[in-house]
């Protein structure tokens, strides 16, 4: 006899289903495999305008929050999937990147089972929270070596959707194409995702999706609305302490954001030009320069661009922020990479390293949470504000159901 999860997971399933052909758009065929030392292996989450505040309702078919009590059949529309359906809610999932991990936690929900890579969702991050943790140890990674069909079609046996981007997908492996999308979703576990924390990748050539717009989406797909429009109160508050401390924009630092070659003692860079997407957002909130941005250099995503110490010393910025680095406290950032660019012949002449100004800069993927935490610790490596920006128990509360 069938257990009552798995009888509902059938249920869900049943009526789970893609509206209208023809909603995975923008394929172009397979990408090479992850790299771990750039940022290609898991994308997700950017603005559709340049805003960061909730889009308005786009007309969905979205029943109110029945905060975790049974819901009539609902849908939930989002470029580039279409529209997906629901007779129930989703109980389990998987998510593409740590953006949409968090905006799960954000919403009350257990945490995904599984995540593109899970080394990318930093958990550490909710150490500053009360009462919230989430064991990284114990989320899954779909990205072991490869990407196939198989992975997720038995995947799909434990989860009731993917919170991902078909087209990540197919252009991150050579072994998926859209027809093994479509043969994955006819099981009855369907796809609900948009890659937006970039805006470098050639194939999105549809909607892309701010953080919040994204969070929007993520609260009617687990009937969450009152959960999600808390925090949207509270990062309007937080928007406004952060314009308290923004010194005028003559004052502010120009920032070098690099994923550096290798991690741990680098000799070469990726360079990240400032844009619209998530991965971006705490830079943006807080107004600093971008010290690419009049420069030749060209982004990352622009064709694989790399620079070198003697590139970066004739730009020469105040702030050097290196990503890839998440997994290493303050402290032990200090005792490697800092302290190899101080011993090095051209590095140790940059500004930024006679200034002990060399951060870790944030990883890629950004959720409500998470962005907080970013963004304050942004704003103590470009300002030295030293002062909480946002109610720590403020977020515990909302978590835990107190709106």
């Amino acid at each position: 006899m069938e257990d009552d999860s798995s009888t509902r997971r059938q249920v869900l399933r049943a009526g789970a289903v893609v509206a209208g052909a023809g909603a995975l758009a923008g394929c172009i065929g397979g990408s090479d495999g992850d790299d771990e030392s750039e940022d290609g292996a898991d994308g997700d989450g950017t603005p559709t305008d340049g805003t960061e505040t909730p889009a308005s309702s786009d007309g969905d078919d979205t029943p109110e929050s029945t905060d975790g009590g049974e819901s009539t059949p609902y849908s939930v529309t989002m470029e580039s999937v279409g529209t997906v359906e629901f007779e129930s809610i989703p109980e389990t999932w998987a998510a593409n990147n740590g953006s949409w991990a968090d905006m799960g936690v954000a919403l009350g929900q257990d945490p995904p089972e599984t995540v593109y890579l899970s080394q990318r969702y930093h958990t550490q991050l909710y150490d500053e929270i009360p009462d919230l943790s989430v064991d990284q140890g114990e989320i899954g990674s779909l990205w072991e070596g490869g990407l196939d069909t198989e992975k997720f079609l038995a995947l799909g046996e434990e989860v009731d959707v993917f919170v991902m981007d078909p087209n990540f997908i197919v252009n991150r492996s050579d072994a998926i194409e859209e027809s093994d999308i479509e043969q994955i979703e006819s099981t009855g576990t369907p796809f609900l995702g948009n890659s937006s924390f970039s805006r470098g990748y050639e194939w999105h050539d549809y909607q892309f999706l701010s953080l919040y717009d994204a969070f929007e989406k993520m609260a009617e797909l687990f009937q969450e609305r009152e959960r999600y429009e808390a925090f949207v109160d509270l990062h309007s508050t937080f928007q406004d302490n952060l314009e308290e401390i923004i010194p005028p924009e003559d004052e502010r630092p120009s920032v070098a954001i690099m994923w550096p070659q290798p991690i741990g003692e680098p000799e070469k860079f990726s360079p990240y030009l400032i844009d619209e997407g998530t991965s971006f957002k705490q830079w943006r909130d807080l107004g600093v320069e971008d010290a690419f941005a009049t420069t030749d250099v060209a982004d990352f995503h622009a064709g694989r661009a790399r620079v070198d110490y003697e590139t970066l010393l004739e730009i020469d910025p105040d702030l050097v922020l290196l990503r890839g680095n998440e997994a290493k406290t303050a402290t032990e950032f200090e005792e490697t990479v800092v302290s190899f660019m101080n011993n090095h012949d051209v590095a140790s002449s940059l500004k930024a390293v006679q200034n002990g100004d060399v951060y870790r800069g944030g990883p890629l993927y950004q959720g409500p949470i998470t962005n907080m935490v970013l963004t304050e610790r942004a704003a103590s490596q470009a300002y030295g504000v030293d002062e909480e920006l946002f109610d720590r128990q403020r977020v515990a509360d909302i978590v835990n159901g107190d709106f």
